[in-house]
This record gives structure tokens, sequence and C-alpha cells, in this order.
């Protein structure tokens, strides 16, 4: 399938400046249609699902290049093994990052908890900006 820059950019939650940035610094396949305006097919969508998932890992951009840049480079173990320890690092990153929501989430169920019995009349109201530890338990997991 073909799409333009301004499908492509919706598929993914992204702008279209960030697609052109992406194709400039060759981080992202694309080719040119008659009208030379960037089109994208179903290798573009792969690429961009990689560069998406390393991108909510934190990974800097010039990292997400390298491992592209490997990715296109012929096979080898020393390449392989240097993709698979940006993998790691960023596989890494994600399991922080899910902890650190997990936590989140925690302590905002907890809160709500405490607002409905604050609502319910259970509970006085004892909460303000400056109180968040007010009605938390244990919420670390």
């Amino acid at each position: 399938m073909i799409y333009t820059i301004k499908q492509f950019a919706e598929m993914f939650h992204t702008t279209e400046h960030t697609l052109r940035y992406y194709t400039d610094i060759e981080l992202l396949p694309c080719h040119r249609d008659d009208g030379n305006r960037r089109i994208f097919d179903d290798e573009s969508v792969n690429w961009m699902k990689g560069i998406t998932y390393l991108k909510n890992c934190g990974t800097p951009v010039k990292e997400i290049k390298r491992y592209c840049e490997l990715c296109r480079m012929e096979e080898s173990e020393e390449n392989l093994r240097a993709r698979y320890q940006i993998i790691l690092r960023q596989r890494d990153q994600a399991h922080k990052k899910l902890i650190e929501a997990q936590t989140t989430a925690d302590f905002m169920d907890h809160k709500l908890k405490h607002y409905e019995d604050i609502l319910a009349g259970r509970l006085p109201d004892d909460t303000n900006p400056g109180n968040w530890d007010v009605g938390i338990a244990d919420c670390s997991g």
C-alpha cells in the first residue's frame, strides 16, 4: 500500500515535519512520486514501527539512527551483537518506564479511592495540593 506524508503522519500520530526530518537524515526510507512528493510503503511502515518503539523507550534519535544503519549493513556477528546491545538497553528502559507507570497508576488508584471515601462521607476532607500522601497506603507495589 502507498501512503502520502499526511496519511503516514496520521497513522503514526506524528507530524509531517517529523517525517520529513526522519527521511532527510535517512532514518526512514521513502520514495518520491512523479511530483517529487514523499510517499511511504509497507517497508516504510515496518521501519516506522521500529523507530516508534525505540523512541517510546526514550532512545535518542542518534542511537535510533545508529540502529537503523546497523540494520542496513551486511550481516555479521559484530553487527548482530551491536544491534542486540541497543535493543537490550532499550528493553531495560522500557521495563523501567513500565514500573514507573505502574507505580504512578497505583498511586492514582489509591488517591481516587481516598476521594471516593471523602465524597461518600466516610472520611473528612483532609486533602490539598500540598498533601499528596494523605490517604495513601503503600503504593510502591
